[in-house]
């Protein structure tokens, strides 16, 4: 059997080598898991190309328009047709909470009676409601309940 003082290492080194190997340890495990909670964003729908908007000038066809911009979103087809381009970015600060939209886009490309695109509009989260995209609705006003509501039904015998 040999011992510490046998062999030129004596037990001090060797038990802050273990406590620094704990520390390490320590402080890795915490910054993994600090960093499995850490935010997340999402793109949804359309991205833009950069410098996608800028190829498509004024009376261009609605072909160049599709080779340009690719297939949009939807389109509409009243007065003339239009291509809606829709993409939505949201984040997550932590990680199992709830999303938040950061910005929303909608690109609308409008075409004129000869197919020829006659105006570009870029609408943002500034210009309007969030919407639903999936069931296509607006929340409406009047329907928000106040903090008395539920005590009135409470006091309602009704």
């Amino acid at each position: 059997m040999i011992e510490f003082g046998q062999t030129g290492m004596s037990a001090a080194p060797l038990r802050g080598m273990l406590a620094r190997w704990r520390a390490v340890t320590a402080v890795a495990a915490v910054c993994l898991a600090l960093g499995a909670c850490a935010g997340e964003q999402f793109q949804k729908g359309y991205i833009l190309p950069p410098g996608a908007l800028e190829q498509i000038p004024i009376g261009a066809s609605q072909d160049q328009v599709l080779i340009v911009m690719g297939t949009p979103s939807t389109v509409a087809t009243l007065n003339g047709e239009v291509f809606y381009y829709i993409s939505q970015r949201t984040e997550r600060k932590v990680a199992f909470m709830n999303q938040q939209v950061v910005d929303q886009r909608v690109i609308a490309i409008y075409f004129d009676r000869n197919r020829q695109v006659q105006r570009l509009a870029n609408y943002g989260l500034k210009d309007g409601r969030i919407f639903d995209f999936i069931s296509r609705t607006t929340p409406t006003s009047g329907q928000e309940l106040s903090y008395l509501t539920p005590l009135f039904k409470l006091l309602s015998f009704n």
